[in-house]
């Protein structure tokens, strides 16, 4: 199937105007993962910020805002796959900001995927003990969920985003009404102590538990990889990054408060330590029928992330490889038929599937997974900031001249938000080493390990790519991320 592609440069394109805003949204929201958010990863944000849980999510969420102004603004200007890359790049005449955007996502890339191949995994264990202890079966989850990511993204843009819209639309339902239901059973129990500020000691951990849930909202900007195949881009990849990231606040704020509350404040923190505190909440309020539910709708979570996932990044590097940064032309090939960016799916899922399994193998799939998003929340966080970086670049130098340029969007809130994304790096590198410092394990060890090594990846090779193309192929950098689809699309109608 991957073999049947167009080779003509000027065919050798996405498919136009094949989806909407609606379907915008949802390849963003389904990179979040809600469920699987609730279901599994609020534990981390509940081990440090325990009662104040719902408070940190609030201001996750408010945060995350900040990031998004970046790609809101862009996708202003650029219809391109290439998304913060070919904003990086065409921000400034030399293009510099190109290459090392790239790279630092590509470290994301590989390692990010863990979410899906190896969490999905984690999460069945958690349900079941018996499964948990049958050796290597966690290996047969991992080669469904990278064949399901491979061959419905594979099938075309419209195919893969209408599950997701589907599925994502009735995700919110269920996270919505069960979380008001529980709620609403609550009764005398409801409480406004979760959305007080915590005092003294406590307020450190608080801050720490917003830096997990900061991470938990990663994804909402990925629309932008889809904006070539969008009708009215400029308009409707604004409009889905907004609504992507209200429908994620209406999804886990009540949430986080329901099970909060619905556990007991008293035992709190027993809470991150449950193997599954939010099937355990659910089903206490909600009974077998809203304990199935959260159960199908977390398992789809995980393959609705996966398959956003493979649209965002086979996206990304087929626009670097049109480029020809970094990537062959062979990955920038394009299916005949589906219009998709096979070759680099193919070359991607088979790189990550091979790490997770290595990684897997060694650690678990549980262990395996959060060792590799370590790298995964240091190297996307870091993307962010080249892209506030780059908007700033690009309002001072293009914008100022039309009469575009706002203090406000494009140099106060881009420099907030790489001032937030530079606290959440430092805190995991700082964390990670200080932990293996005093307990120096082989488990913390690996993630000593993937901290260092993600920072190296960064400072050491994005910054060595960056001068490579910036010295000895500056011909390259010059037209890099400058493709725009729209502007295209009008020029031919």
């Amino acid at each position: 199937m991957v073999d049947e592609i167009k080779h003509s440069s000027g065919t050798n394109k996405l498919k136009s105007n094949a989806v909407g805003s609606i379907q915008g949204i949802f390849q963003s929201l389904s990179y979040v993962g809600p469920a699987a958010d609730v279901a599994i990863l609020l534990l981390g944000t509940v081990a440090f910020a325990l009662v104040a849980t719902p408070l940190a999510i609030i201001v996750a969420w408010l945060s995350y805002g900040l990031f998004m102004i970046m790609p809101y603004e862009f996708s202003k200007y650029k219809a391109n796959a290439g998304s913060y890359y070919a904003y990086a790049a065409g921000s400034t005449r030399g293009g510099g900001f190109g290459p090392m955007a790239l790279f630092t996502w590509m470290g994301e890339n590989f390692t990010g995927q863990a979410f899906g191949i190896l969490g999905l995994s984690a999460f069945i264990f958690a349900i079941s003990t018996y499964i948990s202890n049958i050796p290597y079966l966690w290996i047969l989850f991992a080669v469904i969920i990278t064949l399901y990511m491979f061959i419905l993204p594979y099938l075309g843009i419209k195919v893969s985003t209408n599950y997701m819209a589907i599925t994502g639309m009735l995700e919110v339902l269920l996270l919505v009404i069960g979380s008001f239901i529980i709620i609403a059973r609550l009764g005398s129990a409801n409480t406004l102590k979760p959305f007080y500020l915590p005092t003294g000691s406590a307020i450190g951990s608080f801050f720490f538990g917003v830096i997990f849930s900061i991470v938990d909202f990663t994804g909402l900007g990925t629309v932008t990889t889809i904006s070539e195949e969008m009708k009215n881009s400029k308009r409707n990849v604004r409009k889905s990054i907004l609504i992507a990231w209200l429908l994620a606040g209406l999804a886990l704020i009540p949430a986080s408060y329901a099970l909060v509350v619905g556990w007991g404040l008293p035992s709190i923190s027993a809470f991150a330590s449950a193997p599954d505190p939010g099937l355990i909440v659910f089903y206490r309020y909600l009974g077998p029928v809203g304990f199935i539910l959260l159960i199908i709708f977390t398992t789809n979570s995980y393959f609705s992330y996966a398959v956003s996932k493979t649209n965002a990044v086979s996206r990304i590097w087929y626009s670097a490889a049109r480029d020809r940064v970094i990537f062959p032309e062979y990955i920038g090939e394009v299916h005949k038929k589906y219009r998709t960016p096979g070759h680099a799916m193919l070359v991607w899922l088979a790189i990550s599937f091979v790490l997770d399994i290595i990684t897997g193998i060694y650690f678990g799939p549980v262990n395996a997974a959060l060792i590799l998003l370590t790298m995964t929340g240091v190297c996307i966080v870091t993307v962010h900031i080249i892209g506030n970086t780059s908007l700033t670049f690009f309002s001072h130098t293009v914008l100022k001249k039309t009469g575009e340029s706002s203090i406000l969007y494009h140099y106060v809130m881009p420099t907030i938000a790489s001032f937030v994304g530079l606290v959440i790096i430092y805190y995991t590198v700082l964390t990670n080493i200080q932990t293996y410092i005093s307990d120096p394990t082989t488990l913390n060890l690996a993630y000593f390990i993937i901290v260092i090594l993600a920072v190296l990846w960064i400072v050491v090779g994005a910054v060595a790519v960056t001068l490579y193309y910036k010295f000895k192929k500056p011909e390259v950098l010059q037209n890099a991320g400058n493709y725009d689809a729209e502007m295209e699309i009008s020029e031919n109608s």
